[in-house]
């Protein structure tokens, strides 16, 4: 056994307890299939946002994870639902006028509003796999429409249509009473119109293998099951497709526990084994409610990547899966610096623990080297207090501060830059607001002034630190807090901050007199 096996069946990282999961499902043999299929789903009735996002990360580092477990080889499929009829016009896109007439029919038969694709679910699939793309994962796209046009869940539908009575009797329990009496797993797709129906379904015919129905008009319709002439409900669709794909592994949202369960049951009923997986918690927006495709809540990934580094929004993924998390602007900094952090770490650490390391799993294994890091707080406020949006400007203070780093030798660097810079321009300066100092506080500006003049040429952020803390000790500040929390606000008109011996010791001793020189005076701080 290999060490990097060995460390994997011992390791703590919840990636690796999947896999271990997974292995187990399969009793260590490789499936009928040739393969493990990982699947992840994605419903195109809106644009992807970063939960779809999230759920094809996470699913391929449980993937990779079982890599270093076992040599069975893998796939991963992200399936689009996109045969599913729309119900609503989504709320965050333009020219709405354009899908109103075809509401109810496949998203694939809808027209696309943006005039790129032939259809609206084609042009959310490819904004879906352009931003996978861009992010490197090794996948398979898998449509559904084409899928039950081409007859891949003829099979499996048959065999829906020859256990009907057991399927509905799994789905009945869980609907309401006018609901129950209308239900059917398959939804048949108008000839005429086009539309997805929800009608009543008055007769089965397991031979013929088809589904009699009363259409609006009150006449029966009798159509295939097959051949993408009828869709299923989502329920029943998903465990038809973990039975006619052999899916192996899907994780979901907490919201969709119940509909696992159902579905899991549906799966037997048609001799087929659920997938193993595991119930991941939703993200909120700032308001603390569900982030929703159709509403356009929370973040894109765009806007993400215009603020901060892929990586970073891979680490915000990869840590506590299980634990709701707030996703809006004001978390990027603290994701982007705890992404560092794990990836200075990475070098220094054993391969024992280098496998447990977030940045192991965000690279693949093979996490990149660049030691020239500065916070993006620490950069943040380098541009708030030289009130620059010129990246040649920080640079040259980075330059000074790190003699051996330059947009050349530290790429990464140079590309946080230019991050902190839009969020900086966006966020934190139209939010600055400065105070004047108190009578106190001015005095220990200016003790905190005569002890950096006092430093050594040499000092390091740590001796500049040390003596920051020093004039905070003092009776005027009863709680050291009180003391940062007014540097923050009276010489960078915010109240939270950088640690400031590592900002002095980037934004230079000399400038910082003059700043505190000028708080001193009691000068505009914004000029």
């Amino acid at each position: 056994m290999s060490d990097m096996r060995e460390f994997a069946e011992k390791s703590n990282a919840w990636p690796f307890a999947e896999a271990r999961a997974i292995l187990k499902r399969l009793n260590g043999k490789t499936p009928e299939k040739g393969y493990v299929l990982f699947e992840t789903g994605y419903g195109p009735s809106g644009l992807p946002h970063i939960g779809t996002f999230g759920e094809v990360a996470r699913t391929s580092w449980v993937r990779h994870a079982f890599h270093q477990l076992s040599d069975i080889p893998t796939r991963l499929f992200a399936f689009s639902d996109d045969m599913d009829g729309l119900r609503k016009v989504p709320d965050n896109i333009e020219n709405k006028q354009i899908i109103e007439p075809h509401l109810g029919k496949p998203l694939t038969a809808i027209p696309d509003p943006f005039g790129t694709h032939d259809s609206f679910g084609a042009h959310n699939n490819a904004r879906l796999r352009a931003f996978l793309d861009d992010f490197g994962f090794d996948y398979e796209f898998v449509s559904s429409t084409e899928r039950y046009k081409a007859g891949a869940f003829d099979e499996t539908l048959l065999k829906i249509l020859e256990r009907y009575e057991a399927v509905i009797n799994v789905i009945l329990p869980t609907l309401g009473e006018e609901r129950r009496k209308t239900y059917s797993p398959f939804l048949p797709v108008c000839p005429d119109t086009g539309i997805v129906l929800q009608v009543p379904v008055v007769e089965t015919n397991v031979e013929a293998g088809t589904i009699v129905y009363q259409n609006e008009n009150g006449a029966k319709v009798e159509t295939p099951v097959t051949g993408g002439h009828c869709k299923l409900q989502w329920k029943a669709d998903w465990a038809m497709r973990w039975t006619a794909l052999d899916v192996d592994y899907e994780m979901s949202g907490k919201d969709l526990i119940d509909s696992v369960n159902l579905s899991g049951k549906i799966c037997r009923i048609l001799k087929g084994n659920p997938p193993a997986g595991f119930s991941y918690e939703l993200f909120l927006d700032e308001n603390g409610e569900k982030i929703s495709k159709s509403r356009g809540n929370g973040l894109t990934v765009e806007e993400w990547l215009r603020y901060a580094p892929p990586e970073s929004l891979s680490y915000f993924m990869f840590q506590k899966p299980k634990t709701a998390k707030r996703l809006y602007f004001d978390v990027i900094p603290r994701q982007v610096d705890e992404y560092a952090r794990m990836l200075d770490a990475f070098e220094d650490q054993e391969p024992a623990k280098q496998i447990d390391n977030p940045a192991w799993f965000i690279h693949m294994g093979e996490p990149p080297s660049e030691r020239a890091h500065l916070s993006f707080g620490i950069l943040l406020n380098l541009a708030s207090v030289c009130h620059s949006e010129d990246k040649s400007v920080l640079w040259h203070f980075i330059s000074r501060y790190r003699p051996d780093a330059n947009p050349e030798t530290a790429p990464m660097l140079d590309k946080l830059v230019e991050y902190a810079i839009n969020y900086y321009r966006d966020f934190v300066r139209p939010a600055k607001q400065y105070r004047k100092a108190t009578d106190a506080e001015r005095e220990a500006l200016s003790d905190l002034a005569e002890r950096l003049q006092n430093l050594p040429a040499d000092a390091d952020a740590e001796a500049i630190q040390t003596e920051v803390y020093e004039v905070g000790k003092r009776d005027a500040f009863p709680d050291l807090k009180d003391w940062f929390k007014a540097l923050y606000e009276i010489l960078l008109g915010q109240s939270q901050g950088p640690r400031m011996g590592s900002f002095i010791a980037l934004y230079g001793r000399d400038e910082t007199l003059q700043l505190i020189d000028r708080a001193i005076k009691g000068e505009d701080m914004a000029a």
